[in-house]
């Protein structure tokens, strides 16, 4: 494995995750020591409605470190995104979702990568979805690709390491999910190199995904063509 990162910020947006976030944290308190040898861990909590506000404030106590920056009122995903990527102070930005979804430990598996780019993404290997949501992100893939030109496998894969300097928080627009898509085609416009590797999925253990309803999906499509106008 490669040395320790200098600096590295983390964070987790979260959304209603009251039985998820626990063990997120925890598994990040143990993994990102071994790869950084300065760190902050935060989590984004975007308005939640249930106890998560409180897990955090249990788990702030318990871990000193752990920064936790709150949303008065629901943002939306882009929304949660650009406060973890406006308040990252390391020149080296990981984010995933608070759900558990995925395994820390595979943060590895992009560090070769940042290496040799500027953004490191990776993509679900066996995606543990409805098979709807698989064939809806199958046609959005190749959209953004006809009209974008972002060869991205999985464009909504929130498992990504990214150098400081590839994003622009206050240049980004989208409150929706249609950020994931947004800073990437942004960073490829500018010239900034991004790969990709496959890591694994996970089924969800608890709470229900929000990012499949009419809403989001509707506001998503409407940012998106908002862009192609504006990059056109």
């Amino acid at each position: 494995m490669r040395d320790k990162f200098k600096g590295l910020s983390v964070f987790f947006p979260a959304y209603n995750e009251q039985d998820n976030i626990a063990r997120t944290v925890k598994n990040a308190f143990e993994i990102i020591p071994e790869l950084a040898e300065n760190f902050e861990i935060m989590v984004v909590d975007d308005g939640s409605r249930d106890k998560t506000a409180d897990v955090l404030k249990q788990l702030s106590e318990k871990y000193e470190n752990l920064k936790v920056l709150t949303h008065q009122k629901n943002k939306g995903y882009g929304g949660a995104l650009k406060t973890g990527f406006s308040n990252a102070k390391y020149d080296y930005i990981f984010f995933t979702d608070g759900d558990g979804q995925f395994h820390l430990q595979e943060l590895e598996k992009l560090l070769p990568l940042i290496a040799i780019c500027d953004i490191a993404a990776g993509f679900r290997i066996k995606r543990q979805d409805p098979i709807y949501r698989i064939l809806n992100a199958h046609a959005y893939n190749l959209l953004i690709r006809i009209l974008f030109g972002l060869n991205a496998k999985d464009i909504d894969c929130a498992f990504k390491l990214i150098k400081k300097r590839a994003i622009e928080p206050r240049k980004l627009k989208s409150n929706a999910g249609f950020i994931s898509a947004e800073f990437l085609i942004r960073a490829k416009k500018r010239g900034f190199v991004i790969k990709q590797v496959g890591v694994t999925h996970l089924a969800r253990k608890s709470g229900r995904a929000t990012g499949a309803s009419f809403k989001v999906i509707f506001n998503s499509f409407y940012e998106l063509f908002k862009l192609w106008k504006e990059l056109r």
